[in-house]
């Protein structure tokens, strides 16, 4: 289960460090802040119930980590944000060696494709549905570092196909699940979900009570994680 909660009021402070992708309609691009989450009530992990074994199997997919982390790190991103594929490239792996893999923390992605970025819903779910077969973070990896090389295209569909087989899919059962549309629901609540956690822009990192956005460097998700382990901590039995 991914925690999200509900953020009714949110204390900003300016940190003129990172870029995110913005809505077309929203604040211009190069903003970066870190949110204090205040006033919070849990909301359901899941919005969207499913009895396909696809759609659970990529929703449980795109977590890694292990099971008893005390802290998640909760990952709202784009495949076609080019600050998302930033952190990706720069500070992705710093954070999976030095948190994820030593049983600190556990990473979630979660889609929030933005409507200005028109391969941004395909490619999550050509990503979700590699997550059925148990490739999500293959596709994920994929999709960031070839990211110049589809985001002009007219279409996108072809070279996702590739970009699957390259992931070892079975490449027919996985486009069988992009045409069926069935992960598109499961991404829109994913988008609504962090919306009303207090994400707008991509990247942005939810750790304990805190929003980051942008695309932070490992210093300060390393602050905010080193904080809410300490938190956790205090409030162990």
């Amino acid at each position: 289960m991914i925690p999200f909660q509900v953020n009714r009021f949110r204390a900003l402070a300016m940190i003129a460090l990172a870029l995110a992708c913005t809505p077309a309609n929203g604040t211009k691009q190069g903003e970066s802040r870190t949110t204090s989450r205040t006033d919070t009530a849990a909301i359901p992990a899941v919005l969207v119930p499913s009895a396909d074994s696809d759609v659970v199997k990529a929703d449980l997919g795109r977590i890694q980590g292990s099971p008893t982390a005390p802290v998640w790190v909760i990952e709202v991103s784009d495949f076609q944000c080019p600050y998302c594929k930033q952190w990706h490239a720069e500070t992705y792996g710093k954070l999976r060696e030095e948190f994820v893999r030593t049983g600190k923390v556990r990473l979630a992605y979660i889609n929030f494709p933005l409507a200005q970025h028109v391969h941004a819903r395909p490619a999550a779910e050509g990503a979700m549905c590699a997550g059925a077969q148990g490739k999500f973070w293959e596709m994920h990896d994929a999709l960031f570092t070839s990211q110049t090389k589809w985001e002009g295209l007219p279409s996108s569909a072809s070279f996702f196909d590739s970009l699957a087989r390259s992931t070892g899919v079975d490449l027919a059962r996985w486009r069988a699940c992009v045409q069926s549309g069935k992960m598109r629901a499961w991404i829109q609540a994913d988008h609504d979900r962090a919306e009303a956690a207090g994400a707008a822009s991509t990247p942005s990192f939810m750790i304990g009570d805190k929003i980051l956005v942008g695309a932070q460097p490992i210093e300060n998700l390393r602050s905010a994680i080193d904080s809410a382990l300490a938190k956790s901590k205090k409030t162990a039995p």
